[in-house]
């Protein structure tokens, strides 16, 4: 198998876990907001193809997800790409530079850093809109609901794909490795 297609078959098994964990792993946090893991998959995704393969497993995962289970229509896909590229593509990129366990730790805590600013931003501007509510009533509501929504999302997706790293890196290099030898094999 070649290295596009081996690039293909990841992305969309990415985006097939990364699309359970939305299906069936979902918390209620606070308001509409709720946690999914979706962002640990496509993170680990990113790690493995880069962050382009980040950003095309989040607006995958984010269609698919508006287009089969959710209520909240285009925002919601705008809001769901927007949270997790942030996350993942910002690790993604810090990995590709240092791909080692403490690269992976340095990108995963700015992506959270860059997550929650990007969110309370965007919040602040779309909420209104999404909740038909004025913007002073969203602006009351970014300290004490969304900022600590969003820093225990970075937080929990940060945790979950540092348990996660070892055992799927290993994996996916012992896999490439192992590629490599049945090709030098055939020459």
């Amino acid at each position: 198998m070649n290295s596009k297609a081996k690039k293909i078959t990841i992305t969309a098994m990415i985006c097939a876990l990364a699309y359970v964990m939305v299906a069936f792993c979902r918390i209620h946090i606070v308001l509409f907001l709720e946690y999914e893991p979706k962002d640990v998959m496509i993170t680990l995704g990113g790690f493995m193809g880069g962050p382009v393969t980040a950003l095309l497993a989040s607006a995958i995962v984010s269609f698919i997800e508006m287009v089969t289970i959710s209520e909240d229509g285009i925002l919601g896909l705008v809001m769901n790409v927007l949270s997790t590229c942030s996350f993942a593509c910002t690790a993604s990129f810090i990995y590709k530079r240092k791909r080692t366990f403490s690269g992976a730790a340095a990108g995963l805590a700015l992506g959270t850093v860059f997550m929650v600013v990007l969110m309370l931003l965007w919040n602040y501007l779309i909420t209104p809109v999404y909740m038909g509510v004025p913007r002073e009533a969203v602006g009351e509501l970014l300290i004490p609901a969304f900022l600590p929504f969003n820093l225990l999302k970075g937080g929990l997706n940060t945790g979950l794909t540092l348990l996660l790293y070892r055992p799927v890196m290993k994996a996916y290099s012992d896999h490439i490795e192992e590629s490599f030898t049945k090709t030098d094999m055939r020459k």
